[in-house]
């Protein structure tokens, strides 16, 4: 249901990532478009340009600046349960600026499995998202984490019904049609929340409903 970064730049949904040996069928190197989408994944973050992490679930979601504030907003409630370990490597991060995982672990003198799981749940939480990639003496380049409240400038927040109800329209407006399911997988949101808010958007006449099927479709 969202825009990604690879059809933007490809032109198509179809992945070809990699340039093959023609004899061997061996990897060779990536490919233009993948070259391309590999490093602005990074750059974007890194130069201010895109809010980048796993902000909706365990994949890298891209958000655009002007949208950053909504999705603080709705992330209040998971923000209020994060546990004691998770705010101890939130405030590792405020102290000691964009870090990346093995210092954040040696900052804990904890484990990767769990330094790991509560950076995750903090980028869901919209406490830490990344902040660009810090190149290793070894193998492939690292993604520091930030407080997002360091890298972006956020202001008033909206309330979190306010900021649901905005963040649906947007959806709406890139898809052609979609369900309740499909804005709350693209949104990380549960299916009744995303039914609650697309039916709010239904009944104040910004949006269309049918169904089929039994399954209720909105579109703008």
């Amino acid at each position: 249901m969202l825009p990604s970064l690879w059809e933007a730049i490809a032109g198509s949904r179809e992945v070809e990532w990699a340039i093959r040996d023609e004899e061997t069928g061996k990897y060779v190197a990536f490919t233009p478009e993948m070259d391309t989408c590999w490093r602005w994944k990074d750059e974007l973050p890194e130069r201010g340009l895109a809010c980048v992490g796993k902000h909706f679930g365990r994949w890298a979601a891209i958000v655009a600046p002007r949208l950053v504030p909504l999705v603080v907003a709705v992330a209040a409630e998971r923000r209020e349960q994060l546990t004691p370990f998770q705010r101890e490597v939130a405030d590792a991060v405020r102290a000691a600026g964009p870090v990346i995982g093995p210092e954040l672990r040696r900052l804990l003198r904890a484990e990767k499995k769990e330094v790991d799981a509560a950076v995750v749940a903090l980028q869901r939480a919209l406490v830490l998202t990344a902040s660009g990639l810090v190149e290793q003496e070894q193998g492939w380049g690292a993604v520091a984490v930030d407080l997002v409240e360091r890298r972006w400038p956020l202001g008033q927040l909206p309330s979190a019904a306010a900021a649901r109800r905005e963040l649906a329209r947007t959806v709406l407006h890139s898809a052609d049609e979609l369900s309740a399911a499909d804005l709350g997988g693209a949104l990380g949101w549960r299916v009744r929340v995303a039914r609650d808010v697309l039916d709010e958007l239904a009944h104040a006449g910004e949006a269309r409903v049918r169904s089929e099927h039994g399954v209720a479709l909105y579109a703008v």
